[in-house]
């Protein structure tokens, strides 16, 4: 890899719309064959000399694209132009099992997709090659791993493993849909992850997940009458931003 490579793009979900620390920052707007990306995408380093990043805002800079609405496809092929090969996924989640409370950070093995109606593959369009990838592991391991050992050295705990449960939104879940999702073995709950994962798997990019646990979900946690607000959402996503700062600039470090 040259030294004026992306090394890894990070795409930012609810309460992440950008990185702070990036310096000697350009925007590109990458042209897909699957339509316009939610937001252009920020280039930059972590450090003097560092290795280059790139940061995308799934929802768009200003949140204005609904977990049904984001064009997955567009986003991911807009990093792959710029010859991204990995690709670490921030989501915002609720937690479901008694591990992953607020301001918890996981990094998931696994996923249930109960997500409908999204377009999902890039075999779409009529006359499209259909592509079979293997989507067992749905994560790639290395990217894993590499994210896990840099969080220990950057002295960050983060839970390795987990099951991500993807539903529609932009609503969040009932307590019988929690309840049957923790039956199902999901740990977390999200809107984005999928078909993010898949379409990441289908271009060939190495792509992994940092979830960031904002909020039990409903009628999980100490207080099942707990109402969740976008307040208390953002203020713990807040409070784990530098974690995450930390993570990124180890898991970049040359």
């Amino acid at each position: 890899m040259s030294d004026d490579s992306i090394q890894l793009a990070v795409i930012g979900g609810t309460g992440i719309y950008g990185l702070a620390e990036l310096i000697d920052m350009s925007t590109e707007l990458p042209l897909t064959d699957f339509g316009d990306p939610s937001g252009p995408v920020r280039v930059g380093r972590l450090r003097e000399g560092g290795a280059r990043i790139a940061f995308m805002a799934r929802h768009g800079e200003a949140h204005s694209v609904p977990p049904h609405r984001i064009n997955y496809r567009a986003n991911l092929a807009a990093l792959k132009s710029l010859g991204v090969q990995r690709v670490l996924a921030l989501n915002t989640v609720g937690g479901i099992t008694e591990d992953y409370g607020p301001g918890v950070l996981g990094c998931p093995h696994d996923l249930i997709d109960y997500t409908w109606g999204r377009i999902s593959t890039i075999c779409e369009e009529p006359g499209s090659e259909v592509i079979h990838v293997d989507f067992g592991e749905p994560y790639c391991r290395s990217l894993r791993q590499a994210v896990l050992q840099a969080s220990m050295r950057a002295g960050i705990s983060v839970i390795d493993g987990g099951v991500y449960g993807a539903t529609q939104g932009p609503r969040l879940e009932t307590r019988a849909e929690i309840a049957r999702m923790r039956r199902d073995g999901c740990d977390l709950v999200g809107m984005t992850g999928m078909p993010e994962a898949g379409i990441a798997r289908e271009l060939g990019l190495n792509y992994a997940c940092l979830a960031i646990v904002a909020n039990w979900a409903a009628g999980a946690g100490p207080d099942p009458d707990e109402v969740i607000t976008l307040d208390d959402v953002l203020a713990n996503v807040a409070a784990a931003t530098a974690d995450v700062a930390k993570i990124l600039h180890e898991l970049t470090a040359r």
